[in-house]
């Protein structure tokens, strides 16, 4: 940058991005389910980061939920009952997970999908 250009913005760039509600939930969910993903790879050799990834991504659905059950949430009914019913299938899953009974695989797809639909709807997450 030259003088010339410090002139015109002596303070630097004034702009921040706003982050919306979808953005921040958009960004958990890629943050959990990578971890998922890393952490069932690494299972022979690291089981409590299988388990804290499980409960990292129960904490993630069980706020969703609380928030889709909340009276004022403006979602459609149909889609907050949905969203609570995979809350409800990925607690169990989970569970399920760490008995030794099934992998994460269901639940990282899950995620993603809920993913591409904060991306896809509203045409991209700020």
């Amino acid at each position: 940058m030259t003088v010339a250009n410090q002139t015109h913005r002596p303070y630097g760039q004034t702009v921040t991005p706003v982050r919306t509600q979808r953005g921040i939930e958009y960004d958990l969910l890629v943050r959990v389910t990578k971890h998922l993903s890393d952490a069932w790879a690494r299972r022979r050799e690291d089981f409590p980061a299988l388990a804290l990834a499980i409960n990292e991504n129960t904490r993630l659905w069980t706020v969703l939920a609380l928030d889709v059950a909340h009276e004022d949430n403006g979602l459609p009914e149909l889609l907050r009952a949905q969203l609570f019913y995979l809350y409800r299938f990925s607690e169990l899953h989970g569970r399920k997970v760490l008995a030794g009974n099934a992998s994460v695989e269901v639940l990282v797809d899950i995620n993603t999908a809920v993913m591409r639909g904060l991306r896809g709807a509203g045409g991209g997450v700020a």
